[in-house]
């Protein structure tokens, strides 16, 4: 009875419950979980485990499992662990040195050459490797000397750790390495297991300045640079180069060139560099570089050898660079003599203006303008026309190796596109059956051609259709190398047109032509638009308010559709 009023209890008190909110049974403090001690029920209610009914018995706080089981007994021996799990990663670090056969040829102090190198001992298999640590510009091949592996002692042992001390020799693989120092770690491993270390060497026999002190060092460094120092003048001019415009000032000889040039001169080794602009490659070998960087003799004889004087000997100048051209000896509006080519001096950039004034205190003057007089080129007359294609695809073919398309007149075509005149026209024919024919002429404004179509007639026994593709149309007994063609101008009715051994005879025009003869007066006489004007009155297919339209004085051009209109 008690379990099921409980229960009728519960579901009473679920049924009027508002809030069913479960609250967390942890929270956070500082960034960490904690769990709540007394978690609350749904909807913040004291739990079930909360109440009397579920508070646990203090007695098993108290219990104590050694009363019950014993004590636990410790193990006699500790486990067994072997070297490649109890050393595992565990390395001891040798300083050492080597001297290697041989002597630095460029050196006049150097009596050897001792290299540094770094023994590792690998206490979980007790295997050596040895390593070499880079440095910068040596010129040696540095890294790894000696692969990881056991070292023989001699022909029955290996070498181990308690054979590795300060100040002892080691021979690996014929070389003997000497140990100077070795690391901290090493040290106090060493000396946890007993073994006496010696004093820590310092190595007094290398002669490279690592080992100079540093009141030497100084020394050394404020020491004067000798007068051909290469390097220091490497490092202080390496990138700055002066810049001048130099002509080829050939004027004395039949087939001299009046040529423009770059002068390059490289301050950091004094050479000189001409090279080619682009205007010298026109019709020319393509050619960088008029003359490769090298040094330049002022006085070109003193060098030249009298067997082949085409060779320059470099011993010959004694080794003084006033031999060769230095930057004091450029100025503007002066000559220099490149092995026998004279070139003038122009003008030269910003950098080296400012060049010259700090540093040589020199004023470079202002830029020097020649005008040359233009040479002639001659030109071979032109081709004939052969008759093939248009004149100016044939002239297309002469001005370039490979022709390109015409160019035509964008602006004419864009402002005449779909304009068309069109005009009625008969065959002037002896033969009675082309009496009958009848041709529209059609003229496009856009790129002046000319279009013939014949509209078909029943019972005639000829086709209709297009007699006559678009092209342009030449005026008969015209001059073949520049050909005129037909122009509005032409065509007028009653006038014969000669096109491809075919003559029409015009008989009318449309309403588009006059209103194109009235925005363009200039173009056409009075008499042709008064005999385009009668033609319109006198066609029975005209309207009154078109009549109208032709007969007032002033018209405009609508649209090309002025058949429909008629209609």
């Amino acid at each position: 009875m008690e379990k099921l009023f409980n229960c009728i209890g519960l579901d009473c008190i679920s049924k009027s419950r508002l809030n069913h909110h479960i609250s967390h049974s942890n929270f956070f403090y500082n960034g960490h979980a904690f769990q709540r001690i007394q978690p609350s029920g749904v909807g913040n209610e004291s739990s079930h485990e909360a109440s009397i009914n579920f508070k646990k018995s203090e007695e098993a706080i108290l219990y104590d499992p050694i009363l019950t089981y014993g004590k636990t007994r410790n193990n006699l021996h500790t486990p067994f662990k072997p070297n490649f799990v109890k050393f595992d990663k565990i390395i001891l670090t040798f300083f050492a040195f080597f001297k290697p056969p041989g002597r630095d040829p460029d050196s006049s102090n150097e009596t050897m050459r001792p290299r540094r190198v770094n023994i590792l001992y690998f206490l979980a298999d007790d295997s050596i490797t040895v390593f070499e640590p880079a440095i910068m510009n040596s010129g040696l091949l540095q890294g790894r000397l000696v692969r990881r592996g056991k070292v023989s002692k001699n022909s029955i042992d290996y070498y181990s750790w308690k054979d590795l001390n300060i100040g002892i020799d080691i021979e690996i693989n014929d070389f003997i390495f000497h140990i100077t120092d070795c690391d901290q770690f090493t040290k106090d491993f060493l000396k946890s297991q007993g073994v006496d270390l010696n004093k820590a060497e310092i190595c007094t026999s290398f002669t490279s300045l690592d080992n100079i002190s540093t009141e030497n060092k100084n020394e050394i460094s404020k020491q004067p640079a000798k007068k051909d120092d290469k390097l220091k003048k490497f490092l202080q001019f390496n990138g700055k180069v002066l810049k001048f415009d130099v002509l080829l000032y050939e004027p004395n000889l039949e087939n001299g060139n009046n040529l423009t040039y770059t002068m390059l001169y490289f301050l950091e080794d004094d050479t000189i560099a001409l090279k080619e602009l682009e205007e010298n490659r026109k019709g020319r070998d393509n050619f960088p570089l008029f003359l490769k960087r090298s040094k330049v003799p002022k006085n070109r004889e003193k060098g030249l050898c009298k067997t082949n004087p085409g060779t320059f000997l470099v011993e010959t100048t004694d080794g003084k660079s006033d031999n060769y051209y230095q930057p004091k000896d450029f100025v503007v509006g002066e000559t220099i003599n490149v092995y026998g080519r004279r070139f003038l001096l122009l003008d030269c950039d910003k950098f080296t203006r400012a060049y010259y004034k700090d540093l040589l205190h020199i004023n470079q003057p202002d830029k020097i303008h020649i005008h040359l007089p233009e040479k002639k080129i001659g030109r071979q007359p032109l081709p004939e026309y052969l008759g093939l294609g248009t004149p100016e695809d044939s002239l297309a073919s002469y001005y370039a190796l490979r022709p390109k398309t015409p160019r035509k007149d964008l602006i004419k075509y864009l402002k005449n596109t779909n304009k068309v005149l069109r005009y009625l026209c008969v065959l002037d024919s002896p033969h009675p059956e082309d009496s009958v024919r009848k041709f529209i002429l059609q003229y496009n404004l856009a790129d002046d051609s000319i279009s013939i179509t014949e509209p078909p007639l029943k019972n005639s026994g000829i086709i209709g259709g297009k007699f006559l593709n678009r092209c342009k149309i030449k005026i008969p007994k015209c001059d073949p190398k520049s050909p005129t063609y037909y122009t509005p101008k032409n065509i007028i009715i009653g006038s014969i047109l000669e096109i491809n051994s075919h003559r029409f005879r015009i008989t009318g025009a449309d309403l588009f032509v006059y209103r194109y003869m009235q925005n363009y007066p200039e173009l056409f006489t009075d008499e042709m638009v008064r005999m385009v004007q009668e033609h319109l009155l006198a066609s029975p297919e005209l309207n009154d308010k078109i009549k109208k339209e032709v007969l007032s004085p002033t018209t405009q051009v609508k649209d090309n559709n002025c058949f429909e209109e008629a209609n």
